[in-house]
């Protein structure tokens, strides 16, 4: 077996956008990961403007306790004169500032009457005053290729004017689950059987980060059915994902199968739960081979192959910072990395009672997982490291 850090780095090696571009208008640009850099055709803003309702003055020719001749009435969206020289202007947020001006006073320090006011307070050069490209540059790098469009960089992008992105087509997932034990849910299910479970939660996962899936049925515990649909998949989809099958029994077939296809990387990570699972290549199609167990899968793709399938879709922005707390449990050392299912408390972190990997419900009641060490016992109030499920989402 291989270290789980050894895994990361290995599904992370070598691995290349494979998706070609395509352009998208912003309004369905949000989850897409941006193909080209976006570049700044405007400044934002495009010229300097108010950032309070007041008055636009010059500051050397503002005294306390003095009357000036409001000269001008400057509403946003309206293009000002030039400030007359003795005078203030009466502007509002977002208005341009009129030649002349530098700062803005705002009208809860000043007192008006009869078209003229005076002022409580005076201002410094450029107090309330937004200056033109404070925010964005014309001909500057606002956003880099390989960035996620979120909400903010939408609303970035469409503040400079830009209406379309070069963004990466979506990545084609398919999602193959072994084992004739396995039934859909909605079927009846005789007592020999299971519901197929993986293939829901691979498709949520994969659906939930951005990337195409594509259905497919279950493949049966048979080499040469194993082999056939493990080609098919190839000829259709950027990535296959199976789960099962993956470890070293009678009826375990993926691994034959692989090598008979194409190449074996890279087989069975130090890592609980999910040590089989293997990566391998199909012609130029990427195989990542999951676990049969539901937590073996959720926690295998989360911490391995989801970055490998960021990666091949486009993305650059992988790393992510661990939280430390305090253990509120005791455990004893393991022969693997153990990604533990747990969650916050007011304390610090508890666990699950059962780790098993079979039960996925362990995921649903917590909220991340706690990290313990190849090797190495846990003692209550220890400091450990957590990872949040959704910050692996997201990353």
């Amino acid at each position: 077996m291989i270290s789980v850090e050894q895994a990361i780095k290995q599904m992370q090696s070598h691995a290349r956008p494979v998706c070609k571009k395509e352009l998208v208008t912003i309004d369905q640009a949000l989850g897409r990961t941006l193909f080209s850099a976006v570049m700044a055709p405007i400044n934002v803003p495009p010229a300097d403007n108010s950032a309070m309702d007041g008055y636009a003055v010059r500051t050397n020719e503002i005294a306390l306790n003095t009357q000036y001749q409001i000269s001008q009435r400057i509403p946003a969206g309206k293009a000002p004169d030039p400030l007359q020289e003795s005078s203030v202007a009466r502007i509002f947020t977002g208005a341009n500032m009129p030649a002349g001006a530098d700062a803005v006073i705002i009208q809860e320090d000043s007192i008006s009457q009869n078209n003229q006011v005076q002022f409580k307070s005076l201002a410094v050069v450029g107090e309330n005053v937004r200056k033109c490209g404070q925010d964005v540059r014309k001909g500057s790098e606002i956003l880099p290729a390989g960035k996620v469009l979120r909400p903010q960089e939408i609303g970035l992008i469409a503040s400079c004017g830009i209406a379309e992105v070069e963004v990466y087509k979506k990545l084609r997932v398919i999602i193959l689950s072994t084992g004739d034990e396995l039934v859909e849910p909605g079927q009846k299910a005789k007592t020999n059987q299971i519901y197929n479970s993986n293939r829901f939660l691979l498709k949520s996962f994969c659906e939930a980060c951005g990337f195409e899936t594509i259905d497919s049925a279950s493949m049966p515990d048979e080499l040469n059915q194993t082999i056939s649909s493990l080609e098919k998949a190839a000829s259709q989809a950027d990535v296959i994902l199976t789960t099962g099958g993956v470890s070293v029994g009678e009826e375990d077939h993926i691994k034959p199968a692989l090598k008979q296809l194409g190449s074996l990387d890279m087989w069975k990570v130090a890592i609980k739960p999910g040590k089989p699972i293997a990566l391998g290549k199909i012609g130029d199609t990427d195989l990542i081979a999951l676990p049969g167990n539901p937590s073996s899968v959720f926690t295998t793709f989360l911490i391995l192959a989801l970055p490998r399938l960021r990666l091949l879709q486009g993305r650059s922005d992988m790393e992510i910072i661990p939280e430390i707390l305090s253990a509120n449990f005791s455990r004893a050392a393991g022969s693997r990395k153990e990604y533990l299912r747990a969650r916050k408390t007011s304390q610090g972190v508890e666990i699950f009672p059962n780790q098993s990997s079979g039960v996925l419900s362990s995921a649903c009641w917590g909220d991340g997982f706690a990290l313990q060490p190849q090797d190495t016992a846990i003692e209550s109030g220890q400091l450990v490291e957590f990872i949040d499920y959704q910050r692996l989402m997201q990353r």
